[in-house]
This record gives structure tokens, C-alpha cells and sequence, in this order.
């Protein structure tokens, strides 16, 4: 069958969110074909291009979301009413509270909200499709208008009301940036339009162009969300105003339930994404978990031998930033050195960002005045228990060492998603210690040890334990190995994308009629399996897409075609 993967920020860019998954399910499913549609995020992710591609992508074709020249359309006094129409429904929505984002309590919005919101949202979207565009409308003083009548409006809410003109504008330009994608060009039969099923790889406006693909030409959507892109934007702009919060919640809310409601199957990475949807208005019965796919076969050899490099080290290894919470760890380790003297610490991570950079000099500076250096004892003088490394260093030439360097794997977040590098820990056999955050208690099932977060000692405990008992680390090592490579693998997440394709093309109804000589309908003539590459059918022939000249930077939104590289046909 014939895949839109969509995506933004990501694949199939060098840098960027999914990029690794989509690949492998990309190179996974060889005998699908698959067209790419890529939402970039920034000049400099579109100057470092793209990883490899393989044969089964037929072509890719990208757009920016950071910028956006004014499309230079002009609209008549017909659709200039009707663009007050549907921004003003749009802005109504929003002021009362509309979406997911309007009840915190359940998560769910009304029908007749959601009702109209995508009947606001889908005028809009067929508004650019008839006059060309829309980025200079969503930028026009009218738009700005709209959304103060609707602020102003009896049934807006307290803090819509209390928006000032700083706020209307900042809304304003908010939603011009997420609406961008309605203006594409990529929901035509040549486009979206030709693919048996859109699989957009994220919420919000990632999820907009496989929504316009579904609501123009029918193609079922499969939403995937491996992190819930509307609590991103719940803890997103704390320092902006009551009313932009406010504002921007209720869109975002809406467009989520909006996606749920559209979307044929969602598939959360975790349960802890899944309880996020549900409380976002996503029906249970759609809802199928599909973890995500890690590449095992690099921590094969450490896995199966589980050797330990120092069995009296602790390790952690990630990305320094705050949610990461090295401050409690560094506590919790002096309390772990009370009990075995012996102890070592290794740090094993680069700063994310220049924030991430203070937060490490801020963790040396800590491990310093915790451990000074010690005339006596198990160390020599200036040997502190503490070490920031890096993956390169001689006695860690790569990832799978960092976890074989010690005994006990430990992770003190605050915060976490799918915490990736637990996962990874549990492919090397190691027994882990895990504050209890994300999705740490799903993926980890027993095979390890959990405490509450911010809290040193419970932590301190549950290291020493593990330390102290060297044939419990081996059972748990085992066991989590065991449940990471039933579970964790790219075999099974590709597997179950797999079936979830089959499942998905299997119900929808078939939308290319094709008549026989008498004009009777031939309902098996255009099989899914017509579009698989080099199997039972001859590949249909694609549209010729060729590249026009370099787009400077700051273009117009418009989508831009490119085939796909040599040999992919």
C-alpha cells in the first residue's frame, strides 16, 4: 500500500524529534511504499538535509513552519466575508473555552463546541484551497479584529475578556504560525489525496495536513504520539498572560480533540500518553499502545555477557538538564557513601543547551563542596567519588560501555516521557533504580527498583540494597533484558504498525472507482496491494515532481516537491 508518513521537526531531516523511529518503521516495511510530507522547524534543519532514504520512499516533499512570507493573495469582498466567517467561528470557539483544553477537570469537550470548531477550521482550510492561501489573511488587522470581537463577546470567558491588545496580537500570530499548514498544496489528488492512509507521526500541526487529507478526499488518518504534544503546550509560555494561556489552551485542546475524534486509529507510545489522550477526549475503543522500537542488537554484547566493569559504581547516563534532577542523585550519593565507602558515581551525558550547560557547572560545583577531596581513606587526596564523562572517552568508547561501566544504572528524574534510557540499561542486563515518573513503572514492570522522586534518601536505600546484593542485580539484569527484548525491540514496533496498516486499509471503503467497458463498477480493480514495490503488480506511475530553484530563506509557505534520491525508484 501507498503510505503519507507526515511529519514535523523530524524525519526525514538529520536532527529532529521521531527521526529514528520513522526511519526504522520506514526501512522496516520495504514492501509499502511510502511519501513523505516534512514540516521543518528551522532554516538550520534544512541546511543539514536529510539522512539516507531508501528505496520504498517515493518522494518527499517539505514545508516550513518557521517562516512564512505574505502569499501576496487578495481576496474579494466574497472571500473576505467569508474569511470573517469562519476566523470569527474559530475565535468564538476559543473565547468560550472550547476544546479539550475548557474542562481540566475531565478533558472533554462538548459536541456542539467540537462541532463547531471543525466547522470553523475546515471553512478556513477550503478558503485557501479556492483563493490560493491564507497566510495573509491569519495576518491581517481582521483577524486581529475577529478575535477582539469574540474576547469582547457575551459568552467569552473571564480571562478572554481580559485580553488586552498585546495579547490579542500574540494570539494572533500564535495561530497564524499553527495554521500555516492549511495552506499547502498538498491536498490534491497527486498529493495526499493519492495515498491509501495518512500516518502522521505527532499531534498538533503534524496532524493537521492528515486531517484536510481526510476531510478532501476521505484518506483514513493513523495518528501516532509517542509524547502528547497538548500537555507540551499546556506547560509551554509560562511567563505569557492569563488570556494567551487561556487562548492558546483552548486551541490546542480543540485541535487535539478534533485529531481524536477524526483519526481512524490512535497509538500512544505508553500508557501514561495513553491516560493523556483519554483525558483529552480520545475514545478508548481507538486507543492502541504500540511502544517504541530501539535497536538491540548494539548492546547485544554487553547484554548476554552482563560483565560489570566496577561493581561498586554507580551510573548515570542521559542528557544534563534540570528535569533530570542530578542535584537529588548527588545527594542521595552522599548518603549512599555513608554506608559503602567505596562508592563511585559516573555521570555519563552532554548538556542539552545552554541551559543544560549551566545546570551541569551548577552539578560540579555541588559535587565539590559534597565530596572535597579526601586526605584519607579509599581515595587518594584530589580523587573526587564524582565523574562528568562523555561518551568517547577512553574507558567508555560508546553507549553500551557507559552502562557496563557500573553495577547499578540509576535515574533520578523529575520529569519523563518514555524514558529511553532505561530502556537501554535493560538491554545491557542492568539492574536499575527509577524514580517513579512517566512512564517508568510500565516499561520497567517489576524488573527493577522504584522510588518517589525528589527524595534523596528513599533512593540512597534503594542503591545501597542493590549494591549489597550482587545476586539480586544479576536476577533483575536478567529479567529486564528478558522484558526489553519482548517488549522494546524495532521488530515488534514494526510488526505492530504492520497489522495496524492491514487493519486500517482492510475497513475503509474503496474511494478510486473504476468502470468497466459497460460502465459497471469494478471494485477490486485498485487492490492495496497495487502499490506495494516489485511484489504481485507493476509500481502506478507517480506524478513527475521536479525541483524548482533554491528557496531563499523566509519564502511563502508553499509545499516543495522533491523526488526521491537516485536509486529510490
Amino acid at each position: 500500500m501507498r503510505i503519507g508518513l507526515i511529519a514535523e521537526g523530524g524525519y526525514p531531516y538529520v536532527s529532529g524529534d521521531a527521526r529514528l523511529w520513522c526511519d526504522r518503521l520506514v526501512r522496516g516495511l520495504d514492501r509499502h511504499e511510502f511519501d513523505i510530507y516534512a514540516l521543518s522547524r528551522s532554516e538550520r534543519q534544512e541546511d543539514e538535509g536529510w539522512v539516507p532514504l531508501p528505496a520504498q520512499v517515493s518522494r518527499v516533499r517539505t514545508a516550513p513552519m518557521w517562516s512564512a512570507d505574505d502569499d501576496g493573495v487578495v481576496y474579494g469582498r466574497r472571500a473576505r466575508r467569508r474569511f470573517a466567517e469562519h476566523y470569527g467561528e474559530l475565535a468564538a470557539v476559543l473565547c468560550a473555552g472550547g476544546g479539550a483544553g475548557a474542562d481540566e477537570a475531565s478533558g472533554e469537550a462538548s459536541a456542539t463546541e467540537a462541532d463547531r470548531f471543525g466547522s470553523a477550521l475546515y471553512g478556513l482550510a477550503e478558503l485557501a484551497r479556492d483563493e490560493g492561501g491564507l497566510v495573509g489573511a491569519l495576518r491581517s488587522e481582521a483577524a486581529v479584529r475577529a478575535l477582539e470581537h469574540a474576547c469582547r463577546s457575551r459568552g467569552a470567558l473571564r480571562t478572554a475578556r481580559e485580553a488586552r491588545v498585546p495579547d490579542l496580537l500574540a494570539v494572533a500570530a500564535h495561530l497564524e504560525r499553527a495554521l500555516r499548514p492549511l495552506s499547502l498544496d498538498w491536498y490534491e489528488d497527486d498529493g495526499l489525496g493519492a495515498v491509501d492512509l495518512c500516518h502522521a507521526t505527532s499531534g498538533g500541526s503534524a496532524a493537521l495536513p492528515g486531517l484536510l487529507a481526510h476531510h478532501f478526499c476521505g484518506v483514513p488518518l493513523l495518528l501516532t504520539e509517542y509524547g502528547v504534544r497538548l500537555r507540551t503546550h499546556y506547560l509551554a509560555a509560562p511567563d505569557s498572560s492569563s488570556a494567551v494561556r487561556s487562548l492558546l489552551a483552548a486551541f490546542h485542546g480543540a485541535l487535539a480533540a478534533e485529531t481524536y475524534a477524526r483519526a481512524v486509529l490512535v497509538t500512544p507510545g505508553n500508557g501514561h500518553a495513553r491516560r493523556w489522550q483519554e483525558r483529552c477526549g480520545a475514545d478508548r475503543a481507538k486507543l492502541r499502545t504500540v511502544y517504541p522500537g530501539m535497536d538491540a542488537g548494539r548492546f547485544a554484547e554487553v547484554g548476554e555477557s552482563a560483565a560489570c566493569a566496577d561493581p561498586d559504581s554507580l551510573v548515570w547516563v542521559g542528557r544534563v538538564e534540570p528535569a533530570k534532577d542530578l542535584v537529588s542523585l548527588l545527594h542521595a550519593f552522599a548518603e549512599v557513601r555513608k554506608e559503602e565507602p567505596k562508592t563511585r558515581l559516573r555521570i555519563v551525558g552532554t548538556p542539552a543547551g545552554a541551559e543544560g550547560a549551566a545546570y551541569l557547572g551548577h552539578c560540579r560545583a555541588l559535587a565539590a563542596q559534597l565530596f572535597p577531596d579526601e586526605a584519607e581513606g579509599p581515595h587518594r587526596v584530589g580523587d573526587n567519588p564524582v565523574s562528568f564523562e562523555g561518551i568517547g572517552a577512553p574507558d567508555i568508547p560508546n553507549l553500551s560501555a557507559a552502562y557496563a561501566s557500573g553495577a547499578v544504572t540509576v535515574l533520578s528524574s523529575v520529569v519523563e516521557g518514555f524514558p529511553i534510557g532505561l530502556v537501554e540499561a535493560m538491554f545491557c542486563g542492568r539492574a536499575t533504580v527509577s524514580t517513579d515518573v512517566g512512564a517508568v513503572v510500565e516499561v520497567i514492570g517489576g524488573t527493577g527498583l522504584v522510588v518517589p522522586p525528589r527524595n534523596p534518601r528513599a533512593l540512597a536505600e534503594a542503591c545501597v540494597a542493590l549494591l549489597r546484593d550482587p545476586e539480586r542485580r544479576e536476577r533483575l539484569g536478567a529479567a529486564a533484558r528478558a522484558r526489553a527484548l519482548e517488549l522494546f525491540t524495532v521488530e515488534q514496533n514494526v510488526a505492530a504498525f504492520h497489522g495496524i496498516y492491514l487493519e486500517i486499509v482492510s475497513r475503509t471503503p474503496v474511494r478510486r472507482v473504476v468502470l468497466d467497458g459497460t460502465g459497471e463498477p469494478l471494485p477490486f480493480a485498485v487492490p492495496a496491494e497495487a502499490h506495494v514495490p516489485g511484489r504481485w503488480t507493476e509500481r502506478p506511475a507517480h506524478p513527475t515532481l521536479r525541483n524548482g530553484p533554491p528557496r531563499p530563506p523566509g519564502t511563502p509557505v508553499r509545499a516543495t516537491a522533491t523526488p526521491a534520491p537516485e536509486g529510490a525508484r
